[in-house]
């Protein structure tokens, strides 16, 4: 490895961490809203915010014009696919304890070895399907499926998860035609749309509550936010569109199969401010399924990694 390369490394791993924290703290904010807003609200006042400061990035970075894709139509697809990723993992986050719903979203780089094979026609080896699975028996021990602590709200995070993990299986396919600020664009700007339809689809259909408060923070009516809950859900917009930005800087300066360890202090901040702001402490199960899926993570990270010269 070269010394340059090796700056590189270091700046990348930097960004991502702060990338990481930053979105661990939208997490919290967006938990906090969970009790009095619907998460299309929160999503469209967030995409609202966000999406002029990510065309001002397109603008600085390639132009406007490269808006205007030949994958627009599958650029919208990956939307909508990741709109159900974060709509229902935002929907854990109401009903699941920080660590709990964070740590089982982090089986969707494992998922993304899983899904490699058949959507990519990558050879993905033994070795990378035991870490596989040692990161499903994680999420497993978190879940307790058939136990009296089971909560359904765990396989919203489970989904997304997995739609997560499709999406960035997606994009490797779409190729790099795309700038990722372009990618963020229209993603961000389906979660704008989606959010204003499903806000009037439930209205027409008549839900204005629901009994699980994953459930009611989906259909709940839009209500007016006093200045401070307004000022927090801008925050998310604001902080999505640098978060974001930094994660790109790390995977485009750095080797993506060292960066990508650094995922998972994702898994340091969720206990924190669970434990700060929402009084949660995790319990020896999940401290044992966190575990085995940073374990599986870190392993299959390290069965991709490039020998150094």
């Amino acid at each position: 490895m070269t010394e340059s390369q090796s700056a590189r490394n270091t700046a990348g791993i930097i960004a991502l961490v702060l990338g990481v924290m930053l979105f661990s703290v939208q997490d919290a904010i967006i938990k906090a809203l969970s009790t009095g807003y619907p998460v299309t609200q929160v999503l469209f006042v967030r995409c609202s915010v966000s999406l002029p400061i990510l065309a001002v990035m397109v603008a600085y970075e390639t132009g406007l014009s490269r808006l205007r894709t030949a994958n627009a139509w599958p650029l919208v697809v990956r939307g909508l696919i990741m709109l159900v990723a974060y709509t229902s993992y935002y929907m854990a986050i109401a009903a699941l304890p920080l660590a709990e719903s964070v740590a089982i979203f982090f089986t969707a780089p494992i998922l993304v070895t899983a899904m490699s094979g058949p959507m990519l026609g990558e050879r993905v080896s033994g070795l990378a399907w035991v870490a596989v699975l040692i990161g499903f028996a994680g999420a497993v021990v978190i879940v307790q499926p058939g136990s009296s602590v089971f909560e359904p709200a765990a396989l919203l995070s489970l989904l997304s998860a997995a739609t997560y993990a499709f999406s960035m299986v997606l994009a490797r396919r779409l190729g790099t035609q795309d700038t990722a600020t372009v990618m963020s664009f229209y993603q961000n700007f389906v979660y704008l749309v989606g959010a204003f339809v499903m806000t009037y689809a439930f209205r027409f259909l008549g839900f204005d509550h629901l009994p699980h408060p994953a459930l009611d923070f989906l259909v709940r009516p839009w209500v007016m936010p006093d200045w401070h809950d307004l000022g927090l859900m801008a925050a998310c917009g604001l902080i999505a569109a640098v978060a974001m930005s930094l994660l790109t800087h790390a995977y485009r300066s750095a080797e993506a199969s060292l960066v990508t360890i650094f995922e998972y202090t994702g898994m340091v901040w969720a206990p924190l401010w669970g434990f700060l702001f929402f009084a949660e402490t995790p319990t020896l199960p999940v401290w044992i399924g966190i575990s085995l899926i940073v374990g599986a993570g870190l392993f299959a990270a390290r069965l991709v990694r490039p020998q150094s010269a």
